[in-house]
């Protein structure tokens, strides 16, 4: 842990720690760390609907984006400097395609583009931010629907992001991962699991690896809370989907089990509009 001190101000000495977590354990006070991710299917589009004006009432302490459609040379500074926050963006090389980003209360220790492979960085899918108690990884998985190729696309995505959450447990890192995952894990996650088994987002491949993926130490912080059924983030707009909430739960927040009993709190919030997915929440309490 690494500290430093400012000068004393009114007979006290101020601390900043390198994180939000590490003071709050050491103080031992009771603090909510909140976090919402969302595919947000284009930010300049978004940012017409009313999303900053949703970010700033809702004060989360980080705000994850897939799906921003946005390349370096767009970012204007209203997009990018925020009050209060620091952003970071990853884009893709394709123009108006895929891209992710974050906005921050503390800035991270460290922050990585992408997770070491080159045909998955490109694509702009990833962004992770190191605050030190803990990695966020905020990550946009590829569709598998395009094509066969996009369909192995993805399971190798799939695949590397799980060897490297592995790397990281080996180094003692402990992982939280938000994003739009493209997979609706169970039969619960989908409004017609039985008409969909032959399509991407609920083949057994794909949920064989979200399996997996909670069998390497992951959970799904939604189902510590919520068991019920018509529980969705996203829903196909061309057929009036949300409207009757015939949708998929593809979009997650998943923790490694080493700070589940930090976990308050996983929500959907449906009623927020903009996009064709709607945000999803997570709450630590430290």
């Amino acid at each position: 842990m690494h500290k430093k001190s400012h000068p004393q101000s009114a007979g006290r000495v101020l601390i900043e720690f390198e994180s939000p977590l590490t003071y709050c354990l050491l103080k031992r006070t009771e603090v909510k760390f909140r976090i919402a991710s969302w595919n947000v299917n284009g930010l300049r589009a978004i940012a017409k609907k009313g999303f900053f004006d949703w970010k700033e009432k809702e004060k989360y302490d980080v705000v994850c984006l897939q799906e921003t459609k946005i390349g370096a040379d767009q970012l204007t500074k209203e997009l990018m400097e925020r009050k209060g926050y620091v952003s970071y963006f990853s884009h893709a090389e394709k123009k108006g395609y895929s891209g992710v980003a974050i906005y921050t209360r503390e800035k991270p220790k460290e922050i990585h583009h992408g997770f070491g492979v080159a045909k998955f960085d490109s694509e702009g899918r990833t962004v992770i931010a190191d605050y030190g108690d803990f990695i966020l990884a905020n990550i946009y998985f590829p569709n598998g629907k395009a094509s066969p190729e996009r369909l192995q696309y993805k399971m190798d995505f799939y695949e590397a992001f799980l060897q490297y959450s592995k790397k990281l447990q080996k180094e003692g890192k402990r992982l939280i991962v938000c994003g739009d995952f493209n997979t609706a894990h169970k039969e619960i996650d989908l409004a017609h699991p039985k008409n969909n088994h032959n399509i991407s987002g609920f083949l057994p491949q794909e949920r064989d690896w979200m399996d997996r993926f909670q069998k390497a130490g992951h959970i799904d912080t939604f189902r510590i809370y919520n068991q019920n059924t018509d529980n969705y983030t996203w829903w196909h707009m061309m057929t009036n989907a949300r409207a009757r909430n015939v949708g998929w739960r593809i979009d997650y927040f998943f923790i490694h089990q080493s700070l589940e009993k930090l976990a308050q709190a996983a929500t959907i919030e449906a009623l927020v509009m903009g996009s064709d997915h709607c945000p999803v929440t997570l709450t630590l309490k430290v």
